[in-house]
Parts: C-alpha cells; structure tokens; sequence
C-alpha cells in the first residue's frame, strides 16, 4: 500500500511542481502577448506539407497550467480516495495519459496532430469510464466513445477538405470555397466533445467513472476540449455568417435543458454533471456573443470550482457508504464539516455569488449579453438558466447538508487524511481567488468600457437571489400537476436526448441483422447453401439405398443384369 500511495503521489507532486514551474511563463506570456510557432516537417506530399507545429503563447501556456494544477490536486486525492484499489498504478497511467493527451491538443497547431491528442482523450476516457468493469459502466463507456467518434470523423474530414489550402496550421488558416463545410466540421466536432445539444446524453453517463475522473474529465479536460478548439479557431470560423448565431442558439437550449434537468434529479454525481453541462452552454453562448477571452475566463474558474465539487462530492459519497442518492443523505454539515464547507465555497462560486471566482466571469458574460445586440428571447432564456442554477444548487444543499439525518452517521475519518485536505484546501483557495486575479492580471479584455443602467447592473444578482428564493419556497413541491406527467417526464429526461442518442441506431442495427439473417442465411442462402446441399445428399442417399434393398428380386436383377453383361462380352 506504501508504493501505491508513493506512485500516486510522485505523479501529483510531479504535475504541481510542473504547473508551479509554467507560472511565471505564464504571466510573461500574457504580459508580452507573444506567440511562437515551432514547426518540424515531417513529410511532402505533392504540394502539401505534412508539419508538426508547435504553438506558444498566452492561451496554451495558461490552459497547460490549469490542467495540471487541478490534475495535481486530484491524484492527491486520488492518493487516498484509491489507496484500497487494486490497480492503482493502472489508473495513474490512464490519468497521466489523459493529461498528456490533453497537453499535445493544447500546444499542437497543426489540425493532423491535433488527432494524437484529440483520440487520445476519447480512448482513455473509454478506458476510465469502463474502470470498474460492470454492465452499466460498459454502456456508459460505449455511449462516451461513440458520441466522440462522431467528433473525431468531423475532424477526419475537416482535414481532408483543407487539403485545398496546402497545409493545415490553424492560425493561418483563411477564407475558401469550401470553407463553409470547414466550419461545420469542427464546429459538429467541439460540440461532441462539449456534449452540446444533440450530443448532451454521453456526459450524465460517464458518471459511472470513479469520482476523481469526474472531477479531472468534467472540469478541465475532456469536456473544455470542444471549446478550446473553437477558442483556436475563432478567428477563421467568425468570418461564417451562420457560425454564431446557430452556436448561440445550440448552447442556449443546452444551458436551459441542463437547469431544468439538475432541478429534478436526485442522484449527487448526475446533479453535478449537469451543471458542468449547463457551464459549457454558458462558454458556448459567449463564444456565440463574440466574447472570446470571456469565454476562456469562464472555463478556467470553471475548471477549478467544479473540480472541488466533484472533489467533496466524492468524499460524502465515499462516506456515505456509496450512496449517491441526496434523498438518502441529511445533516452533512454536522458530520463533516470541511468538507461541507469547501462544498458550500464551489455551489456559491457556481451560482455566481459575489467575489468568488465564478461571480467574475459569469457576471461579467451576463452584463456583456445585455449590452450586446443580442435577441431578446436568447436573454430572457440565458437569464432563466441563470436562475435555475441558483436553484439546484440549493436544493443540493437542503437535501444532502442541512435536512433531517435519514441515514446511519457517516465515517467521517478521510476529514483527518492529509491528501485529501491539501487537495480541496488547495482548489478552494483558488476558487475564492481565482476570478479576481485572471481579471486583474491574465485576461486581455477589450478597453471599450459599456456603461449599463443600474437595473441591468444588479439583474445578475436578482435572478440568483430569486432563484435561490424559489428554490427554499417550493423544493418539495411538484410544479407540474399529474395531468401533466408527460411534460415533466419529458423534462426530466433531459429531453430525451438518452435514448434518442442510444436507441434509433441500436434498433436500426438490430432490425438491418434481423432482415439479413431472414433473407440471407434463412433464406436463399440457406436453400442454395447448407440446406440445399444436405438436402441434394439425403436424397441421393436415399434413392441409393432404396436401389440396394437386400431382398429376392434385388438378387434376380442382379443376375439378370450380370448374365447380359457376359453375353455382351463374349459377343464382343
């Protein structure tokens, strides 16, 4: 046990001192706004070049340096949490190749490159989903793996048709006749990954991966890889007339389809994950107003309060005895208090409450959305999402931390494990911090100030507060009445995007297989194959036994026929 939580360990401390070291580069790099291309050529191809281009500048170098940071705190919580595995040292490996895989997507400039990390986090993340091997992880892993194939094949594509261009370095990309087909691509491909509405079903179903892959997958990797790719290629896709606004109303939908189903669900883990789903709507919907540094803003406070949410998440459901049922949990706050405070830190800096992290990014994507030509019913629904989260982060606290006990008290001995404390302790300071120092020091925003009324100003914090208001009035109440159960189940279900995305093609699979195996091996081929052919030997067989009947006038034939046969030759 001693090596497993000294390899554990080892990794962590390599990937904080890894991330400790890129920090002042970090800060020159955002200082200075320099950018440098490394570029080896690998191979020619007629008149097209096949390069790995290295990218260094202020977005790699600062996204490198908070996916290590939060990798760093969760294999030292893995340390602990995982120390009773018994193959811990397989899902360290999985874990630092989920990293590498997501540190070559961020330096590589160089579409065909990009694959090395782009199937890279697909493989692993099937891989860690299916971690522990039962049927529902299976069909977890299934479901991740090919909703992100359908993404890998966009960006197959995407590199098949900027062949016209000659080569395929993503900041010198240009305008073509074929560029709108580029665009969709890509764009198809960041929603995959971002699991954006029609891809949404694969995220809620990859929570059957332990919770310290949750916490790396769903804060800072794998989800926010979509929407790196769109950050890279902003420049090129802006200049398509379709592009932002069918992004904006995509991530729209998702943001207010992911609040209405977290306000139903009871499972910890689902309600989490939703949020991260309603998260990557709000990142999508800035990129879609044109808010590029905003939204980069926001997947970085994201990154790091959702990962101390999953974080705590999976201690009170390690000490809950695996429960994941908030219905089943109660008193918390009295039981473990640590934990409940840094949970209580990541739920208000997720609802965006005054100077924590999230309060500065999404308050400031908000204000930007009232000052920015922008439809008034994509406002009207951005601000309903707005409110919705307030309310299921509530109701997350009423039910698991401050109502009645209905359970056995938990066995709360991980609050003494140094581990886990300098890993929460660690994410918890920066969620607090966070947002007030990337404002201040690391993001470039635009110098053209916007002046709003002081309605608008204080509209952020009165869709929170009456959201919350709602929520502590009316979470017990069932809002929809039993007449109306079909409209509640179709809400809660996530819009059936589950078994849309997993039935129709398992059925047409099913129904295709079916038909052949009645037409083909049932039908003709068995007839003219197999079948037909035992048939043609029994009944050769049959008429030959029929002819060699042992009986008296079998014996006279017989004679006869040989009789004739030796007349025949002596005639001869």
């Amino acid at each position: 046990m001693f090596s497993k939580l000294k390899s554990s360990s080892i990794s962590a401390l390599f990937l904080l001192t890894y991330s400790l070291i890129l920090a002042p580069w970090t800060c020159f790099f955002v200082m200075n706004q320099p950018i440098y291309l490394l570029e080896w050529n690998i191979i020619n191809i007629s008149s097209c070049t096949m390069t790995l281009t290295i990218i260094l500048d202020m977005i790699s170098l600062s996204f490198s340096n908070v996916v290590c940071l939060i990798s760093g705190c969760v294999m030292l919580f893995s340390s602990s949490y995982m120390s009773h595995d018994p193959f811990l040292k397989r899902f360290i490996w999985l874990v630092m190749l989920f990293v590498l895989s997501m540190n070559m997507l961020v330096f590589i400039s160089s579409l065909p490159a990009i694959l090395l990390g782009w199937d890279g986090l697909g493989i692993v993340s099937f891989a860690l989903v299916i971690y522990y091997q039962n049927m529902k992880s299976l069909g977890a892993g299934m479901l991740t793996v090919l909703a992100n194939r359908i993404g890998d094949v966009m960006i197959l594509i995407s590199i098949g048709i900027l062949v016209l261009q000659g080569h395929w370095i993503i900041v010198s990309m240009w305008d073509f006749h074929l560029s709108t087909y580029v665009v969709l691509t890509i764009t198809i491909a960041a929603m995959t990954k971002s699991a954006q509405i029609p891809f949404s079903a694969w995220l809620p179903a990859a929570m059957a991966a332990p919770t310290p892959v949750s916490a790396l997958v769903h804060s800072s990797t794998l989800v926010t890889a979509g929407v790196f790719l769109l950050i890279r290629f902003f420049p090129f896709l802006s200049q398509s007339s379709l592009f932002q606004p069918s992004l904006l109303f995509i991530s729209v939908l998702t943001l207010l389809m992911a609040g209405i189903g977290a306000n139903y669900e009871n499972d910890l883990k689902k309600i989490i994950a939703l949020s991260t789903l309603s998260q990557l709507g709000v990142m999508m919907m800035s990129l879609g107003m044109n808010m590029l540094y905003l939204s980069l803003f926001h997947l970085y406070t994201h990154a790091l309060f959702k990962a101390l949410l999953f974080l705590c998440a999976g201690m009170i459901i390690h000490n809950n005895l695996n429960g994941q049922d908030i219905r089943s949990m109660g008193l918390i706050s009295k039981q473990a208090p640590v934990t409940v405070a840094c949970l209580n830190i990541a739920n208000l800096s997720l609802c965006g409450a005054p100077f924590l992290s999230g309060f500065y990014s999404k308050d400031l994507i908000l204000e930007t959305s009232l000052a920015s030509p922008t439809s008034g019913l994509m406002v009207l629904l951005i601000f309903l999402a707005t409110g919705m989260t307030a309310a299921y982060s509530l109701r997350l606290s009423f039910c698991s931390l401050w109502s009645n006990m209905k359970t056995p008290p938990l066995h709360a001995k991980a609050e003494k494990d140094p581990y886990v404390n300098w890993a929460t302790t660690v994410l918890t300071l920066a969620a607090i911090v966070a947002g007030a120092l990337f404002q201040s020091i690391f993001l470039p925003f635009s110098p053209e100030p916007f002046i709003l009324p002081t309605m608008y100003k204080f509209l952020t914090i009165i869709v929170i507060l009456l959201g919350l208001f709602l929520s502590a009035t009316f979470w017990e109440a069932d809002f929809f009445p039993k007449e109306m159960n079909k409209i509640k189940f179709f809400f809660t279900t996530m819009w059936f995007l589950a078994p849309i995305s997993a039935q129709p093609l398992t059925k047409l699979s099913m129904l295709l297989g079916t038909n052949l195996m009645k037409s083909v091996d049932q039908g003709w081929l068995e007839i003219l194959g197999g079948q037909g052919a035992f048939a043609s030997v029994s009944k050769g067989f049959v008429m030959n036994q029929k002819f060699q009947i042992k009986s008296f006038n079998f014996f006279i034939l017989n004679m006869l026929f040989f009789v004739m046969m030796i007349l025949l030759l002596m005639k001869i």
